[in-house]
């Protein structure tokens, strides 16, 4: 197999994780697309004989460190501290991307700790690290548009014991924006398609005219929603899920949102 044919169904996820690391579509992106730049490149960098798909993972991994060094020295340049700088001197990067490695992407601590350069202990240790911090931080209103009444259940109870407020439960397009209206939450979790068979995708685009929030969507076909040739959201979740995965997606869009910095 062509090396373009084996690497083509890993990237969808490659730019998810890259997104969810670097809190943006555009940052996410321009981590795969280093990612790409070098294979065609270097052909010989990755082995297709091996996992393939932690060899490509390790690849944004270092990717998405170079980056950081690079934009650590211009920060330290300016006045002025980012949002996630601020958010970084509280979670070291290695523990986020160990969490988000194990409980978004569905490695094993062996497998992320290949990919990140730790023995499986240390990952479980950075796990550990990003969850206590995790507790820590800034609880947020959060609005949940999801038409199936057992998965809002779900995720209401899952949100509320992470010390959330669930501020309403839209199933229909007009419901989720007259709640978003109503309560301005500070976090929406979005299904993308609804009761009233609209598009959750096309009801938080309303919401978001109004009101600056972050979204989190969640679908069972998340490579819809990653082609990289439109707008698209940052944050995904893949139905079915686990609960230290909404955990993870959760603390990593607050993570990047500058209203849940404490002053």
């Amino acid at each position: 197999m062509a090396l373009g044919q084996a690497i083509a169904p890993h990237l969808p996820y490659l730019r998810r994780y890259g997104r969810a690391i670097s809190g943006s579509q555009q940052s996410g992106d321009a981590l795969v697309a280093r990612l790409l730049e070098t294979l065609v490149a270097h052909p010989d960098a990755v082995d297709t004989r091996s996992d393939l798909r932690i060899q490509l993972y390790r690849m944004v991994h270092d990717n998405f460190g170079l980056v950081a060094e690079q934009a650590a020295a211009e920060e330290a340049k300016a006045t002025d501290i980012a949002i996630a700088d601020a958010r970084l001197r509280r979670i070291p990067s290695l523990a986020r991307q160990a969490l988000l490695l194990t409980a978004v992407e569905g490695f094993s601590a062996e497998d992320a700790g290949r990919i990140i350069g730790r023995d499986a202990d240390a990952v479980q240790g950075l796990i550990a690290e990003a969850t206590d911090e995790i507790d820590r931080q800034t609880r947020a209103r959060i609005l949940i548009i999801e038409d199936e009444p057992i998965i809002a259940m779900d995720i209401e109870m899952i949100v509320r014991d992470l010390g959330h407020e669930v501020v309403g439960v839209a199933t229909t397009h007009s419901e989720a924006v007259a709640e978003a209206q109503k309560h301005q939450p500070g976090l929406v979790l979005a299904d993308i398609q609804l009761a009233d068979n609209s598009s959750g995708i096309e009801a938080v685009q309303e919401i978001l005219t109004d009101l600056s929030v972050p979204v989190i969507f969640i679908t069972a076909f998340p490579e819809r929603l990653l082609t990289g040739d439109r707008p698209e959201p940052a944050f995904l979740l893949t139905k079915p899920y686990q609960p230290a995965t909404l955990r993870a997606a959760i603390s990593q869009v607050l993570f990047f949102d500058q209203s849940t910095v404490p002053a």
